[in-house]
């Protein structure tokens, strides 16, 4: 597992926002939902200069919407499968808006079930408190998905 560090500033994501009260596989359901209705926000996700998508981002936060980490041992919270946007897009009627942050995170690929384990024993191993929730991220021009880990609000 090869930890890195990034700087990413406040951005916008609009998707499909469920809780883990909604329960098992209601990941995989928001993902199906926001996939197959894509068409409806496609014109408001964020490109690169060549015109690709910058980023699918799954974001997470607790029950409160402050971005903190799912509660209860990182077993309770909301999810919001989606793209990332400009910041001033409004959400369309059924999806939901929102604007993570800007933080300092160790990220890396998400290559097997227990990356998310891994990497809080590495930060717990080596001091790094987490300082928000953990995000999801699908670059789309590689496949390659990645979780980001919080370490410090910017």
């Amino acid at each position: 597992m090869e930890i890195r560090k990034c700087i990413k500033n406040a951005f916008a994501v609009i998707g499909k926002e469920g809780s883990t009260y909604d329960g098992t596989g209601f990941i995989r359901r928001l993902w199906a939902d926001a996939s197959s209705h894509f068409d409806e926000i496609r014109q408001l996700a964020k490109k690169d200069e060549n015109g690709n998508l910058a980023g699918l981002w799954g974001v997470m936060s607790d029950f409160s919407h402050q971005y903190n980490p799912w509660e209860d041992n990182f077993s309770k919270g909301l999810y919001l499968a989606g793209v990332e946007c400009n910041d001033d897009a409004q959400a369309p009627q059924g999806w939901m808006k929102w604007t993570i942050p800007g933080y300092e995170y160790i990220y890396t690929e998400a290559d097997g079930e227990n990356t998310f384990s891994e990497v809080l024993n590495y930060m717990k191993s080596n001091n790094i408190p987490i300082a928000g929730a953990v995000h999801d991220f699908t670059c789309p021009l590689t496949g390659k998905n990645y979780m980001f880990f919080p370490v410090r609000k910017i």
